[in-house]
Formats: structure tokens, sequence, C-alpha cells
């Protein structure tokens, strides 16, 4: 089996980990704003999939990626999601929302590394243009992430008064 197939493979199975560890964490919350977000990463993570999985079929079967016409940035999603100071105050630091944000934080790291990495080594131009765009996708979840936990990080350190200065 080719490498561009086996990359697939393993990129449909974290879309396909990511989405299923989202929608666990939705139905598992029971804070709204943060169900909103996690069911939103869960259907993104689905939509990233199924590209995938066309292009794997594409790639065995004609042995070349489709061209697909991918959705911007600005189209609905978790890009378009606010996060309100009340949606920061209201996971606390210690807990199992923390706690998913942060793993969450470390699949999307991985995430954006094969897919940039692929998107970097591969010359077809169909190729490149859906990993890089999978990449930037990833990016954003991972920003919206990030931008949680440090200010989860920050609210425990204010609250404890742990500063080293």
């Amino acid at each position: 089996m080719s490498n561009t197939l086996e990359i697939l493979k393993k990129a449909i199975l974290l879309e396909r980990r990511g989405k299923s560890f989202y929608s666990q964490v939705a139905q598992q919350t029971n804070n709204p704003d943060v169900r909103n977000i996690f069911e939103t990463m869960a259907s993104e993570e689905g939509l990233h999939e199924d590209y995938l999985s066309r292009q794997y079929l594409s790639y065995q079967k004609e042995g070349r990626f489709e061209a697909v016409d991918l959705p911007k940035d600005e189209d609905d999603g978790i890009a378009n999601l606010v996060l309100s100071d009340d949606l920061k105050k209201s996971i606390e630091a210690a807990s199992f929302e923390a706690a998913a944000i942060s793993a969450a934080i470390d699949m999307e790291t991985k995430a954006i590394k094969v897919y940039e990495a692929q998107a970097e080594a591969t010359t077809d131009p169909q190729e490149k243009e859906l990993y890089q765009w999978l990449a930037d996708w990833e990016k954003t979840h991972h920003k919206i992430l990030f931008e949680l936990d440090e200010d989860l990080k920050h609210r425990i350190w204010n609250d404890n008064q742990f500063w080293p200065f």
C-alpha cells in the first residue's frame, strides 16, 4: 500500500478519534456553552473525516486526489464561536471540562503536525491543498482551546496567589 494511503488512513483515524472524543465530552458536560463548543468541534472533525475518506477512495481507485471545494474559515463553525467571559468563568480549572480542554489541545497539536508535514512533503497540488486546509482548520481549534486553557491557568494562579514575583 502506498505511503499516501497510509497517511490518509492515519489522518482519518485522527479525525475519527477527535470526533469521538469531542462528542463524549459534549455528552458528559453539564455546561451548555462547553457542550456547544465540543459539539461544533465534533461536527467539524466529522466533516474532515468525510473529506479524507473521499480522497482515500479517489487515491485508491484513481491513484490521485480529486479536486474538491473546501469550505473557507469564514463558514459557520468553531471559528465563529465567541468565548465570552461568562463561559470562561463557568469552567472550573480542575474540572472535567478543563481536563478535556487540555487533552484536546494535545490532540489538535498532533493533527496539525501530521497535516503540515504532509502538506510540505507532497508535490500533488490537490493533496497539498487538502492537508494545508486541515492544518489551518485544526489551528483554529487549537487556538480556541489554548485561549480557554490559558484563562483557566491564570485564574487558578490568581485565586491561589501563585505568582513567582
